[in-house]
């Protein structure tokens, strides 16, 4: 299929502290106990796509990352780890590795997506309508988009979540208009020239960019290359295909127009039928189109481009780890209804109790809960709704209710944890109380202290 993989894997995100820390970059956090880059790597080798770039902000992360890779998946893929500047942004990082890019076409993947949607259904599409950008967008999830970065700590105020504004053709194939980030804010403008030829637009604002994408190599160079200032694909990239797409290298009478289709008013003059053209959509004459001239002379000829979408079905599970809410939520998912995404196998009682882990008397793992390899806990313990790591130890009459717990962790008697993240090596003393909470690796909280809604970590190290 002559696609080019890249998985954009990030670093040590700033809207992750404090779950990432110097030895745990974003694309390691766990979901179900196992990192989350691996739902990906594995979705690329169900779809037979062997070969990927995997591009890492940081030296430090890549190293860790590659690691990782190196001794999961080795006779699996064939992955190259590449490391970039940090806080480059999506756009940024396939600009720093623009001399490796060389297929005709680019499939871009974020690292932190949890989806059942194979991508070579988005690369179908996009060679299907020969564009030069296909995106896929799914539902947003329950709990809403998580762009915003809030947790269910001290802003649990909820911040409002920003969705994407998308303006779809009757088809719901082509994309002819979005608005992301702040423009979501601002009036809906749309341009006439859209509206002309397509004569009428279905907008959207149900649906989130997933960060799955097939690009038409040359032009995604092309923008990277002349438009330097860009770094984000979902913000800066996408639109500007998108707002371009009936105008690019447009071509009147010799005269190139600007970006705002200002074309010595031959724009006036002629008419685009996107009708026609959606008609024809799977036909190489696409991109090479005649509008009619004044008064009927001569056609013109216009060079314009598609800009399509996948638009994931409702039923499919698609969710980002790109917030502290995210986090809880994927992982509660991932045992919970979209379990078929977690590798395992789940008991009876709908669970999964690792054979190496010890329970003791009257302590019950409920349904929708895992407990990792050679984790033990005491008498009269509960467990609900929870992920529980590898080699914990947990004393007796501690209760865990919706919470993530990872590796290494200790808890002491009558500890009780709700609606938290524990990460690995963290000590909870005796009586310790724990209400939506994120406390990050190594932190010690001692003997019946009570947190509600705080994010505790240590000072790490310059």
């Amino acid at each position: 299929m002559d696609f080019q993989v890249v998985v954009l894997a990030g670093g040590f995100s700033k809207t992750l502290v404090p779950l990432v820390s110097k030895d745990v970059p974003k694309a390691l956090l766990p979901v179900a106990n196992r990192p989350v880059l691996s739902y990906v790597l594995e979705l690329l080798e169900q779809n037979d796509l062997k070969n990927a770039i995997v591009v890492v902000e940081g030296e430090s992360a890549a190293l860790l990352i590659s690691s990782w890779i190196s001794s999961t998946f080795v006779d699996r893929l064939n992955v190259e780890v590449t490391a970039v500047p940090e806080d480059v942004g999506t756009a940024g990082a396939l600009r720093a590795i623009d001399h490796r890019l060389t297929a005709r076409d680019i499939l871009v993947v974020s690292g932190d997506l949890v989806t059942e949607i194979l991508p070579g259904a988005v690369a179908a599409a996009h060679r299907r309508h020969d564009a030069v950008v296909t995106a896929m967008f799914c539902s947003v999830p329950v709990s809403g988009p998580s762009d915003s970065g809030s947790s269910g700590a001290k802003d649990k105020a909820k911040k409002t979540g920003r969705y994407n504004i998308v303006g779809l053709d009757p088809t719901k194939q082509f994309l002819l208009h979005i608005a992301a980030g702040a423009e979501v804010e601002k009036d809906i403008r749309v341009q006439k020239s859209i509206l002309r030829a397509v004569g009428q637009m279905e907008i959207r604002a149900d649906l989130m960019d997933a960060h799955m994408y097939a690009f038409k190599r040359s032009v995604l160079q092309d923008v990277l290359n002349q438009k330097e200032t860009f770094q984000s694909l979902r913000r800066d990239v996408l639109p500007y295909l998108v707002r371009t797409q009936l105008r690019s290298e447009l071509l009147l009478n010799g005269v190139q127009s600007d970006e705002n289709g200002n074309g010595k008013d031959a724009l006036q003059n002629s008419k685009i039928l996107l009708s026609q053209l959606l008609k024809n959509a799977s036909t190489p004459s696409f991109h090479e189109i005649y509008a009619l001239g004044p008064a009927g002379s001569a056609p013109i000829l216009r060079r314009t481009h598609k800009c399509c979408v996948y638009i994931a079905n409702k039923s499919k599970y698609c969710a980002r780890l790109n917030s502290l809410q995210a986090f809880s939520d994927i992982n509660r998912d991932v045992v919970g209804d979209a379990n078929h995404l977690s590798g395992y196998t789940f008991s009876a009682q709908n669970n999964i109790i690792h054979p190496s882990a010890i329970l003791g008397s009257k302590t019950t793992v409920g349904p929708q809960c895992m407990l990792g390899e050679g984790s033990e806990m005491g008498d009269k313990c509960s467990v609900k709704k929870s992920v529980i790591g590898r080699h914990c130890r947990i004393g007796s009459n501690v209760k865990i209710v919706n919470s993530v717990v990872m590796n290494h962790v200790t808890i002491g008697d009558g500890c009780s944890i709700q609606g938290s993240i524990i990460c690995s090596n963290v000590q909870l003393q005796e009586r310790a109380v724990l209400k939506d909470c994120q406390v990050g690796a190594g932190f010690v909280i001692t003997s019946g202290s009570e947190y509600k809604g705080e994010s505790l970590a240590k000072k790490e190290k310059q």
